[in-house]
C-alpha cells in the first residue's frame, strides 16, 4: 500500500457546466479546501437505546479557494457579472485659476461639476459655469478643488453587480501532487462535476499585515448521473 502526503495547492480550471467551455484558468490559489458533507440518521432499538442502523442523505460539500492573486476574470466568475469596458468615474483635481477660469483635464458629465476653494475642500461650493473642459468661477484667482464625473471608455474593466446577477454553475478540474514515503511524486487530479459559487464573499483592504486575500466558496452539487467528485491518483512519476 502506497502512503503519501501533500503540501501544495491545486491548480484550477473552471468549465461552464452548461456548455463545457473553459471560462477561467486559475493557477494562483494559496489554499484549496474540499469539504464533503452528509447527513447521518440512525435507527435505534433495544435496552439502552443503542444505534442499530445508519442511513445517509443530503450528500454535498464545498470547495473553498483562498487567493491573494486576483483578477477581473476571477471576480466575474465569483459574481456572474460580465466584464465591461466603460465606466463612470469620479475625479478630484486641484487647479490654479487663470483669472476666473479653471481648465479640467477631461470633459465632465453634465451637472456633475462641484468647485471649492482649496482651503475649504467639500465646504461651501463656488458658483461655476461649465463649457467643455473650461470652468468659469465666481471668485478671485487662487487654488481650487474640483470634483466631477467623467466617462472612461478605454483602459477600464467594470463589473456591474445587480440584484439579478448570479454566477454560473461550473465543472472544476483541479490538479496537484502527493509525495510517497518512497520519495515518489504521485500526480493527483480532482473533478467536481457541478459546483455553484456562493454569493457571499468579503473584500478587505489594509495598509498593514499580509497582502489582501479573498475566499471563494463553491457548493458541490451532482450532475444528471449523480456524479459529485472524482479523486484520481496517477502512477508515481520520478523521484522527487
Amino acid at each position: 500500500m502506497d502512503v503519501f502526503a501533500n503540501r501544495d495547492v491545486c491548480n484550477l480550471i473552471m468549465v461552464d457546466f452548461a456548455t463545457n467551455k473553459p471560462i477561467l484558468n486559475f493557477p494562483y490559489a494559496n489554499t484549496t479546501t474540499t469539504s464533503v458533507t452528509g447527513e447521518s440518521v440512525f435507527a435505534y432499538g433495544g435496552q439502552g437505546h443503542p444505534r442499530r442502523v445508519t442511513f445517509y442523505g443530503e450528500k454535498g460539500g464545498t470547495i473553498a479557494i483562498e487567493t491573494q492573486m486576483q483578477s477581473a476574470e476571477l471576480y466575474s466568475f465569483m459574481t456572474g457579472a460580465t466584464i465591461e469596458n466603460t465606466a463612470t468615474l469620479l475625479k478630484r483635481e486641484v487647479l490654479t485659476a487663470s483669472g476666473t477660469t479653471l481648465t479640467l483635464s477631461e470633459e465632465p458629465l453634465d451637472g456633475s461639476v462641484n468647485v471649492f476653494k482649496a482651503d475649504d475642500d467639500c465646504g461651501t461650493a463656488v458658483e461655476a459655469d461649465v463649457e467643455g473642459t473650461s470652468v468659469t468661477i465666481t471668485g478671485a484667482s487662487g487654488d481650487y478643488v474640483v470634483y466631477y464625473l467623467t466617462t472612461a471608455a478605454t483602459g477600464v474593466r467594470k463589473l456591474n453587480l445587480k440584484s439579478t446577477t448570479f454566477p454560473k454553475a461550473v465543472k472544476i478540474y483541479a490538479d496537484t501532487y502527493f509525495k510517497t514515503s518512497e520519495d515518489v511524486v504521485i500526480p493527483y487530479k480532482m473533478i467536481a462535476y457541478k459546483a455553484s459559487p456562493q454569493l457571499n464573499f468579503e473584500i478587505a483592504f489594509s495598509n498593514t499585515g499580509d497582502p489582501a486575500s479573498i475566499t471563494i466558496t463553491c457548493d458541490l452539487l451532482v450532475d444528471d448521473d449523480d456524479n459529485m467528485l472524482d479523486m484520481i491518483f496517477e502512477d508515481g512519476e520520478e523521484s522527487a
